[in-house]
């Protein structure tokens, strides 16, 4: 079966969302959501991998990548706001049931959309995508609530530095055992979509911004043990900025979620995409394809009050590139 990616855009607001589709449009849909400072590009080795199974399309977030970047004093560049646009792009592509992938921002804009719409998610994917303070990586964290408990120029400096090309690159690198199994082509992307005008404030604000983000982490574990969403996360466990700690949390308030530490860094897909994919489709083809073509429990909806506020076996550890039950080399060095 052709695993041709399409490239496509639609209208959301007024402005342009970029995405990229395929795999078969009546097929069990999936969400990829991106994080900072990259966009769907992050997807390009992962969706030829699914889309012969899944219908799977990847936005790139208002700001980012393809899609328009209104400028900052135009947009309200906040997590509630992009998580609504996200809704909106869902609906305007007809997607009513799907699962999630969320990497890094992805994960409050997809969490967030799952608060508002439970009855939509299916299962969730998170790949270094936090939900949980203990995730936090404290180092890497610490520019940013330096800054929002103190706003000034000399707080400001060091978080403007994480958009820079030493800061991009670094979260790339960073606890890859083997760097020459990284393209450089994936920071330099990046770079370069990150220098264009108007990016400065764009990024401040949402980076600024992430603190709603953890504001309502109690309100992610209140959907997770209400609902109990299947959710397998494959984490890169060398991550430095949501550190292994994070995805090990999720069994706290879901018992049954699936956790796999890879031997990798923030970008996992880069070094370990076949493995994630592998590791995906073993998971979706339990949880999803069933859920995908059986409606709802009648007065299942939408939580009361939900919205974007400023949503086989199954269950264990494994500390390794493999199997949820055989290990294939240690998660740390």
């Amino acid at each position: 079966m052709s695993t041709q990616v399409h490239y496509r855009s639609v209208g959301v607001r007024g402005h342009e969302v970029f995405y990229r589709e395929a795999g078969p449009p009546d097929a069990p849909a999936l969400l990829l959501l991106h994080g900072f400072p990259t966009s769907s590009h992050m997807f390009r080795d992962l969706i030829p991998r699914l889309s012969h199974r899944y219908r799977v399309l990847a936005p790139d977030h208002l700001g980012f990548g393809r899609s328009s970047a209104p400028a900052a004093d135009a947009f309200p560049y906040t997590f509630a706001e992009l998580a609504a646009v996200t809704a909106e792009f869902t609906e305007a592509v007809g997607l009513d049931r799907f699962a999630l992938y969320v990497q890094d921002y992805g994960a409050p804009i997809g969490l967030r959309l799952a608060l508002a719409h439970p009855e939509r998610v299916t299962a969730i994917v998170t790949q270094n995508g936090n939900a949980y303070e203990e995730g936090l990586g404290k180092e890497a964290w610490a520019p940013v609530f330096a800054y929002t408990a103190e706003p000034s120029e000399e707080t400001a400096a060091p978080v403007h530095a994480i958009r820079s090309p030493e800061g991009i690159q670094w979260q790339y690198t960073h606890g890859v055992p083997d760097q020459s199994l990284l393209s450089p082509d994936a920071w330099e992307h990046d770079v370069a979509l990150m220098a264009r005008e108007g990016q400065g404030a764009i990024q401040f604000a949402l980076i600024t911004d992430y603190g709603s983000n953890i504001a309502l982490y109690p309100d992610f574990h209140a959907y997770f043990r209400e609902r109990q969403v299947p959710l397998l996360a494959v984490w890169g466990g060398h991550d430095e900025i949501f550190v292994p700690a994070g995805a090990l949390a999720f069994q706290r308030d879901l018992p049954q979620a699936e956790i796999h530490l890879l031997p990798t860094g923030h970008f996992a897909l880069e070094t370990h995409a076949e493995q994630i994919a592998g590791l995906m489709d073993d998971f979706l083809v339990r949880e999803v394809a069933q859920a995908q073509t059986t409606p709802p429990p009648a007065g299942v909806g939408p939580r009361p009050g939900a919205g974007f506020r400023g949503q086989a076996p199954r269950g264990g550890v494994s500390p390794c590139a493999g199997s949820r039950t055989r290990s294939a080399g240690p998660a740390s060095p």
